[in-house]
């Protein structure tokens, strides 16, 4: 079993939570949420309005997200879903525990403030002017950003 780290539309009551879910791509427990103990730049980007974590550690805001503990069939689903190793790539990354789900596994040992490890997935590549785009620490699809995500099967 592997611990991910998700930010954006993955997250509980984003477009693509539903993925997340489907027992067809494998396996993902909730674990509880967290922040990137470094700060990151989280920008949204694209004519499709899509959410991106630059690898630039020290830069931009500490991240707010949820664990997820998924087995190996939903991480393959997950590089393929993310597109690793041309559009995102998997790295480890430090977080700090914020909240953790009653339900999830107690073999975890997870407590809040405690320091973590768990996969996220980050840009490969992006294009010049995306460090300077507004950064944010919590992405919400509906947030007060105004920009409307952009289904895959809606990109043309």
């Amino acid at each position: 079993m592997h611990r991910v780290f998700v930010y954006g539309s993955l997250k509980r009551g984003q477009p693509n939570y539903p993925y997340m879910t489907d027992r067809s791509n494998g396996k993902a427990e909730f674990l509880g949420t967290a922040v990137t103990v470094q700060k990151y730049p989280l920008v949204i980007a694209t004519k499709y309005n899509l959410v991106f974590l630059l690898n630039l550690p020290g830069q931009g805001k500490r991240v707010h997200g949820e664990i997820y503990k998924v087995d190996e069939k939903m991480l393959k689903y997950l590089d393929w879903f993310e597109k690793v190793p041309t559009m995102y790539q998997r790295t480890a990354v430090e977080l700090e525990v914020k909240m953790v789900d009653k339900m999830a596994d107690k073999e975890e040992k997870l407590s809040p403030g405690s320091i973590m490890e768990a996969f996220v997935y980050s840009t490969t590549t992006y294009e010049p002017d995306w460090p300077s785009l507004p950064t944010y620490d919590n992405y919400d699809c509906n947030g007060d950003h105004g920009l409307k995500f952009v289904l895959r099967e809606d990109r043309k």
